[in-house]
Parts: C-alpha cells; structure tokens; sequence
C-alpha cells in the first residue's frame, strides 16, 4: 500500500495531466484561489495559507486519481474560520480552475511551485486585514511552504504530514524490494544522475511512467531539496503535525525535521493518516479515507494549528 501510493504521487508530482487545448479562447494564466474569512471581520485576523500535497492535488485536498473526495483542505479552512483565522487556499498550476496556467512538463520546475507560493505569500502580507501570515504546507506542499515562508519572511509555517527527506530518498526506500534485479539497478544508476544533475535519455519502458524524459529536469529540481535541511534555515515559530497512521510519511520524518529545527513544536497525532482523518492502520480503511468527504479531520489536528496560529497571529 504505501509502495502504491508513494509510486503514484511521484509518477504524477509534476502533473502529468496536461490541459485541454484552448483555440477559440484564449488561456487562462491565472491562478485561481479561495478566500474564506471568518464571520467577524470587524478586525484584523491572522491568515493561513494552505498549500497542497503533490499531483494534481486541488485546493480542496482532492485528486482526479482518486474515485472520490475526502475535502481535507477544505476542511482545514473551514475549521480555521469557525476559529475566527482567515485563509487561502488555491489550486496550483495545471490542477483544477488553474490548468489554464501550466506551462510544458519540460518547462515545470519544483521552483515555480515555491515561487507562485511566495506570490501569494506577499500578496497576503500587503493585505492590512491580516495581523500575520502563516504558511501551512501539506505533504509535498511542507516542503513547498518552507521555502516559500524562508523567502517572504512569512510569521510562522506548518508542515502538514511532510517528509523528512528528500524526495530521491523516498523514492528509493519505496522502491527498495520491489523491482527486478536488473530494472532495479537500472532505476538506481537514473536516481544518481539525476541528484548529480543529469539527465538520462531513454529510460527502460517499466520506469518510464517516473523517469520519462519530459519530467526529469522537474525531478532534478525537486531532488536537490532536503526538507530537514530547509526547515532548520526557519527562525520563525514552526509546527510540524504528523499522523501515526500515515502510509506515506512517518513519524520518523516529523522526527527528522523537528531534529533539525529544535525551536520547532512537534505534534504527533496518534491515530490520523495523510489526509488528517482518524483512520486505523488498515489497508482498505486506508485506501477508502482517500475518498470519503463525511469522515472529519482528527479533533486534535484542528486543536493544535489554531492554537498554534493565535499564538503566532497575536
């Protein structure tokens, strides 16, 4: 299961899903978002900005890859302004109403990603309705956040079930057992080139849904990003969350980045799974969580970030 699901979120981590064509309308560049304020608005709020995890992974926390919704984003804000905490939350490039704003998978790079987040970042900083920002990251959206927060000088980040290593390590732990001696070696021998720096032309046929040579300049972007070495670069207040029931992150990882950031206030969430639901350890409960908008998040996730955002947000 979490070879699965690790596989699929790296094979799809620059959105393979190109948009439709557009010839009698022009394309829309914009990246499209949703503002949601708490009902008392009569002064200013501190503000959260959502980021989410890899693929085409829509502002709501839901993918096309996946039967159906579990709306964990969705619910995250929607809990923040019950609290009176005000956030954005908004769909990345090629995913949802921003496909129009993708450019060519040759051309993606991991840092247009942290780049259109820092974006949003300065907007909201300039926005005086909003006492800080602070940025929240979700899977590979943690990492994401982190650069994003380091660059606009944001008031205070949280990673959300956010890896602890870098993406080519991940890749090779998930891998690990599961190829054929010969496709095995030849996987390792692309995952060096490619944190060297360097590409590989033609890649065996069996990895080519990772390695096709469209994506490797995308992963040799992402690859060069070690997530506890970035989140110890932070001096603003950090949270970082993590489920133990989590099939693709681990509590080891949330260890690994609270490690390198001994300021930073770890909670672990017994019980909670990626998508910041109350799931058992369970192969199918797992699997049907991903798709199930009626289960709500863990009680004491939502407990944790808001008072962690108050407290920041003062």
């Amino acid at each position: 299961m979490r070879y699965a699901l690790m596989l699929a979120l790296i094979a799809s981590a620059a959105v393979a899903q190109e948009p439709p064509k557009v010839t009698a309308a022009p394309v829309d560049k914009t990246l499209h978002s949703t503002l949601l304020l708490p009902k008392d608005t009569t002064k200013p709020m501190p503000i959260v900005l959502l980021i989410s995890g890899s693929g085409p992974t829509d502002r709501n926390g839901n993918s096309p890859m996946l039967k159906g919704k579990n709306n964990a984003l969705l619910m995250v804000a929607e809990g923040l302004a019950s609290n009176g905490i005000a956030s954005l939350r908004y769909d990345k490039r090629g995913v949802g109403e921003s496909a129009g704003a993708m450019v060519s998978e040759a051309d993606l790079r991991f840092d247009t990603y942290v780049d259109d987040a820092l974006s949003w970042c300065e907007q909201l900083r300039k926005d005086k309705r909003f006492t800080a920002v602070i940025i929240a990251g979700h899977s590979e959206g943690s990492l994401i956040g982190m650069l994003a927060a380091k660059r606009c000088n944001a008031d205070g980040f949280i990673s959300m079930s956010g890896a602890g290593r870098s993406a080519a390590d991940i890749l090779r732990t998930q891998l690990a057992g599961k190829l054929p001696p010969e496709l095995a070696a030849q996987s390792d021998a692309i995952l060096k080139n490619l944190e060297a720096g360097r590409t590989t032309e033609n890649p065996p046929p069996a990895l080519d849904a990772i390695y096709r040579p469209s994506v490797q300049p995308y992963l040799i972007s992402w690859f060069r990003y070690d997530p506890a070495k970035w989140i110890a670069t932070l001096t603003v207040p950090v949270l970082i969350v993590q489920g133990t029931t989590d099939l693709q992150v681990t509590v080891d990882d949330a260890k690994r980045l609270a490690a390198a950031n001994p300021k930073a206030k770890l909670l672990l969430i017994e019980g909670m799974n990626h998508v910041l639901k109350e799931v058992p350890d369970d192969r199918d409960k797992q699997i049907a969580s991903y798709s199930n908008p009626d289960l709500r998040l863990a009680p004491e996730f939502l407990v944790g970030i808001v008072d962690f955002v108050r407290k920041v947000g003062k």
